[in-house]
């Protein structure tokens, strides 16, 4: 081919171009990519990163696992436990509201429940460090679950200020709200009036515990037995809880076991009273219309959030203390199945003994009708053919009582309700401990 050809030539000029740029850049200054925009955020994450791990290295870690298990316990079972679940149980149809519960329990409970425990767990931070990790913008969520928590444990140690001073007062006897107490009017002994229109328990809880005054416009002066209770009660947590969890996790071990231990005492001396099962059978035997109810289920879907504690910051703060790679799957199956198992034991203990007082107001109801009915026989208002041969009014059972009461409900139709009878039946007064809010 030619040289002077025009592929030639373009084949000169492109080398020639080749060997300009390779001059260029061999003059360059080399390029640093550690130093681009790009790696110098890369670095910065990562160094972060590294900063975060080594805060999560300094977090102090529960001793074992029993400890860790025991604090999610005791934080998660309380009062709502206790006192409320029952009183929701009684209220929304006994056995019917446990089967809404537990398939909230389920669907609900578990799962917001297993996300605290990940979340507290894999960033190791409270409250208030997990809302800022996530977002510094949802890090009020943090301060704000901090001020509830901090409510929550004012009328929680107000609480345990009351228990101590009934502690303190049991190791009397007689009890002092065992009998009402009297007064002496000049030479006249009688028993204090009020307490006489009320109760001893009643008169000794507003009376002698708190203090209360005649109306809300009086202050009524320093209650300074209450008040030694209280700071008593805030020493307690203050000692329990001055060394973290170094010294709150062996409280764990007493203060999250004995309430069961207390719970299975009151348990077996409840079922030794007379009348006990008929309570448990009460609250085992459900009202399946009860079911149908919306109001049911948002009950006890409030239930559920109040009895595991979400929302409050505790079980992430609580879970923040674990390794990254612990079973929080597991865990939160656990705690919430044994939450559900104390609720229920503490519902039995509570069914019992009002199955109990069912019997002894049951049987007080007896005992008054029976004395209308020998009055209306001894004013001939009614005629002793009408009272079962074997009927003995001297040891007149509830049984007794029922058949005489059907047969002069049969016979005196007409006039049955001039007689002012009751009927005296035992469903009757487990359903008034709801109406008068015995347990609320």
């Amino acid at each position: 081919m030619p040289k002077n050809s025009k592929v030639t030539q373009r084949e000169h000029s492109n080398q020639h171009v080749t060997e300009s740029v390779a001059d260029l850049l061999a003059h360059e200054d080399p390029v640093d990519l550690k130093a681009s925009a790009l790696n110098v955020s890369a670095e910065e994450c990562r160094g972060k990163q590294l900063e975060d791990l080594g805060d999560q290295d300094d977090r102090p870690a529960w001793n074992n696992k029993l400890q860790y298990i025991l604090a999610q316990i005791g934080y998660s079972v309380g009062l709502g436990n206790v006192w409320r679940f029952p009183y929701l149980c009684q209220k929304n149809g006994g056995g019917a509201y446990m089967i809404p519960y537990l398939i909230l329990l389920i669907l609900i409970g578990i799962p917001l429940f297993f996300l605290e425990l990940a979340v507290g767990q894999r960033i190791r931070r409270g409250s208030i460090g997990v809302w800022n990790y996530i977002c510094p913008r949802l890090g009020g969520i943090g301060y704000a679950s901090c001020v509830v928590c901090f409510f929550v444990g004012l009328y929680y140690n107000v609480i345990i200020g009351w228990s101590i001073f009934y502690f303190f007062q049991s190791f009397q006897y007689p009890l002092p709200w065992n009998e009402c107490p009297t007064v002496k009017n000049q030479t006249v002994i009688m028993v204090e009036p009020e307490c006489d229109k009320s109760s001893a328990t009643t008169y000794f809880w507003y009376r002698e515990a708190l203090d209360i005054s005649d109306s809300i416009s009086e202050g009524g002066g320093l209650n300074w037995k209450m008040t030694l209770c209280l700071l008593f009660a805030w020493s307690i947590v203050g000692m329990a809880m001055i060394k973290g969890i170094q010294s709150s996790g062996k409280v764990m071990y007493f203060s999250s076991l004995f309430p069961y231990v207390v719970l299975i005492c009151f348990l077996v001396r409840g079922l030794l009273l007379r009348g006990s099962v008929d309570g448990i059978l009460h609250m085992l035997t459900p009202k399946v219309e009860k079911m149908l109810d919306p109001q049911v289920w948002r009950e006890a879907a409030t239930q559920v959030f109040f009895a595991l504690g979400l929302g409050f910051g505790g079980v992430i703060a609580f879970s923040s203390f674990n390794k990254q790679d612990n079973n929080c799957q597991f865990d939160a199956a656990l705690v919430s199945f044994i939450n559900f198992f104390t609720s229920v034991l503490a519902t039995l203990v509570v069914f019992a003994v009002l199955g109990f007082k069912a019997n002894v107001m049951n049987e007080k109801c007896v005992v008054h009708n029976a004395e209308k009915i020998l009055g209306y026989l001894n004013s001939h208002m009614l005629s002793y053919d009408l009272i079962p041969p074997h009927v003995n009014f001297s040891h007149l059972t509830t049984a007794d009582y029922a058949e005489m009461y059907q047969v002069i409900k049969t016979v005196k139709e007409d006039h049955f309700q001039d007689l002012h009878l009751d009927a005296c039946l035992l469903e009757d007064e487990l359903d008034k401990f709801k109406e008068r809010g015995w347990l609320s």
